[in-house]
């Protein structure tokens, strides 16, 4: 998969099964998934992931088995409607799950939490798990499934490491055998930094991604940069997560990358 100034289309799934949101019918989510997809691909958008959003509040790390199966579910209905990349999260920091979920159902990458360093999040405190995710990856026969990991991870606070910046976490990550990482805002939406996006670039050799904040009035200021873009909140009604996906926002989006290709 290569991801060529590539944007990703985020899919926020309904409340899964055992969550508070739960609304007890699991083909109603799959419908919606499958929805979201279709109108993703009618709008232009080049790869598209899926993510358990509306799952609050998270694990720390360990999720049920019920929702590994069902992100493998979901995605694999995808994977059969929809002809293209696919990759996905599953929050809290599930990085096995993830992986798991995406070889048995074709998924093409995962994007991980807590990769590399450690940072308190929303749900507790987040160690590294680079060892043992690409040990597991090797373990099932995953190799085809990418990982692209969160530095500097939006939602936590990074205290711990403080005298730790962006670029040397990127590095780390690199040596640690990431695919590719994500530079995020501080929290879903919010603006992600140009001049760390440039200082990461310039520092490693793998992809670099952007993972929150952009929308169609600063993608230029991104797509100089950045191998992909990951859009969630700004393609959905009135630019808020929680809302159906907008074609005719990905549209304009869209046509406006292009023109900076």
């Amino acid at each position: 998969m290569k991801l060529n100034k590539s944007i990703i289309g985020m899919i926020h799934v309904d409340a899964l099964a055992g969550t508070p949101h739960y609304k007890g019918s699991f083909q109603s989510i799959v419908d919606k998934a499958l929805d979201e997809a279709c109108t993703y691909q009618k709008a232009g958008i080049d790869i598209l992931m899926i993510e358990n959003m509306f799952d609050v509040p998270y694990m720390n790390r360990k999720v049920g088995p019920e929702i590994t199966a069902s992100m493998a579910v979901i995605a694999r209905e995808i994977k059969r409607e929809i002809n293209l990349p696919l990759g996905m999260q599953i929050l809290a920091g599930a990085n096995n799950d993830a992986m798991a979920a995406s070889l048995v159902s074709g998924a093409d990458f995962i994007s991980a939490e807590g990769f590399v360093f450690s940072h308190i999040a929303d749900e507790g405190q987040m160690d590294a798990c680079a060892g043992e995710l690409m040990r597991y990856r090797k373990e099932i026969g995953a190799q085809n499934v990418k990982v692209f990991c969160d530095i500097k991870k939006k939602h936590s606070s990074h205290a711990l490491t403080s005298d730790v910046d962006i670029v040397e976490t990127a590095k780390a990550a690199e040596f640690f055998l990431s695919d590719g990482v994500i530079v995020t805002g501080a929290s879903t939406g919010a603006i992600a930094s140009v001049d760390e996006l440039k200082a990461t670039k310039a520092a490693v050799k793998i992809p670099v991604l952007i993972g929150s904040g952009v929308t169609l009035d600063n993608v230029d200021q991104y797509l100089a940069y950045a191998d992909a873009i990951i859009v969630g909140s700004h393609f959905k009604e009135g630019g808020f997560w929680r809302n159906p996906v907008s074609e005719k926002i990905v549209k304009r989006f869209m046509e406006k990358v292009a023109s900076l290709r």
